[in-house]
């Protein structure tokens, strides 16, 4: 079982940085990949980027290549989001999944662990 909690989001303008924190419990945060997924008012949500166990391996949406980058701290059982150059389409509920594997090879993939959510608005 792992439990996620996501922080850091808020009100940011366009152009601007945020970066979303995921802290994990338990002791098996070394085993899974993990990622970060968004849902918009009104749509599904999507995908946004993974992280392998290791933090050798990353996967982005192409939305927000070269804007986002996903990174992880295992000693802290935390992933991290950094979102550059925000626009308001960025404007989302970002949620922390997590998936047991030991592969490298990561991406829109089922996750089976899931946070609550933390509020992301860009404004224009």
């Amino acid at each position: 079982q792992v439990q996620l909690v996501e922080s850091g989001g808020g009100l940011v303008q366009a152009g601007g940085s945020l970066r979303l924190s995921c802290t994990a419990s338990g002791r098996t945060f070394n085993s899974c990949a993990m990622a970060w997924f968004r849902q918009a008012p009104g749509q599904e949500r999507v995908f946004v980027a993974a992280i392998s166990w290791s933090g050798s391996s990353t996967y982005y949406a192409d939305s927000v290549k070269g804007r986002f980058a996903i990174s992880r701290d295992n000693a802290k059982n935390t992933v991290y989001l950094q979102m550059n150059s925000l626009k308001p389409e960025d404007t989302a509920v970002y949620y922390c999944a997590a998936r047991f594997t030991l592969s490298q090879v990561v991406g829109p993939m089922t996750y089976n662990y899931w946070g609550q959510g933390t509020q992301v608005t860009v404004s224009s």
